[in-house]
């Protein structure tokens, strides 16, 4: 009795499992220290005009990592959604080309079911077929990327072809903050309730902690895998119209391996690639992270050849320091039960 009770003891004074299960805030006081040291170097990084430049150009990221957030808590993996943004973002840039006086409100949802529709195909090759979500969505980035530069005939849709309402989607303002920011804290809060407080969210951690359990407990697994394929393949498609609203041009290559930048934000934040494990909380900082390294570089000074080498430090770091302490944390619970 005595070895179980010092063996929980410990399991509750050491920092690394402390640090384990609130390793979020680790990364909001990384967060914190980088922006001290950023604005020590340069006073023009915390003026009020430079936090809403950074969260605008962040939203979409985190519009995207929310999604791919659930997909990679399945053990899944969509490599595909720069793709989707480039399909989705050309077709509703063609129809507001020929349609200038189309209601901004209808190219979003077109854009969304067309994403959607991207994601359904994704989630029946997983879910039905047996592929594997690498495979698939590797499969079908090339094919959708195809179809971008098929529709558009490698011509570009530029800004004087786009009506101002439509460009009003991305870079118009609502209580002094851009649509954007808006749009990702909505979908913030619909997220969160939706994996907090719904079964379904639930079930979807379930079926990626343990999917023998899930299956036995009568979760279908299929109709998750296909519902977090097209919930994946909707916000990449929303994303895609609102990526041609604010750059205002559609182009063949747009997105080209952003799906890359949106994998990294969901490991940054702790979202394990193994499934079962993740946070909404931790996906946003990772988010906020990458899009402070993308303001912050530059002003810096950095040199862009360099500027994609320190991210991808920092990702690998912050992938092995979770790995680690992961580790230490599984040893302290086997020495529990041991006890």
């Amino acid at each position: 009795m005595e070895i179980k009770t010092e063996n929980l003891d410990l399991e509750k004074k050491n920092p690394l499992a402390l640090f384990y299960q609130f390793r979020e805030l680790g990364l909001f006081f990384f967060i914190v220290i980088l922006c001290i040291g950023v604005q020590l170097r340069n006073p023009s990084f915390l003026t009020g005009e430079n936090i809403l430049d950074m969260a605008t150009n962040t939203s979409i990221l985190v519009i995207l990592a929310l999604g791919m957030m659930i997909v990679l808590i399945t053990r899944g993996i969509d490599l595909s959604i720069g793709a989707v943004i480039a399909l989705s973002g050309m077709l509703t840039a063609q129809l507001v080309a020929a349609n200038p006086t189309v209601n901004p409100f209808l190219c979003l949802l077109i854009g969304t079911i067309i994403g959607a529709l991207c994601g359904m195909v994704i989630g029946l090759l997983v879910a039905k077929v047996g592929l594997l979500p690498i495979i698939a969505t590797l499969a079908l980035m090339n094919i959708f990327r195809g179809l971008t530069f098929l529709v558009s005939d490698g011509e570009w849709v530029s800004s004087y072809q786009m009506s101002e309402s439509f460009v009003e989607i991305a870079t118009g303002t609502f209580l002094g903050l851009n649509h954007l920011i808006w749009i990702a804290v909505i979908f913030c809060l619909v997220f969160f309730y939706f994996l907090n407080y719904t079964r379904t969210g639930r079930q979807i951690y379930a079926v990626g902690s343990n999917p023998q359990s899930a299956a036995v407990s009568g979760i279908k697994q299929g109709r998750i895998l296909f519902l977090v394929y097209t919930i994946m393949g909707g916000l990449s498609g929303l994303c895609g119209v609102l990526w041609v609203s604010k750059f205002a041009s559609a182009q063949g290559d747009t997105a080209s391996g952003y799906e890359l930048t949106v994998i990294a934000a969901c490991i940054l934040g702790g979202v394990s690639i193994a499934g079962g494990s993740g946070k909404l909380a931790g996906v946003l900082l990772g988010a906020i992270l990458l899009g402070i390294l993308n303001n912050a570089l530059p002003l810096l000074n950095v040199s862009p050849f360099w500027q994609n080498g320190i991210q991808g430090f920092i990702i690998l770091l912050a992938v092995i320091v979770n790995a680690i302490v992961k580790r230490r944390v599984e040893r302290i619970h086997l020495l529990r039960r041991a006890g």
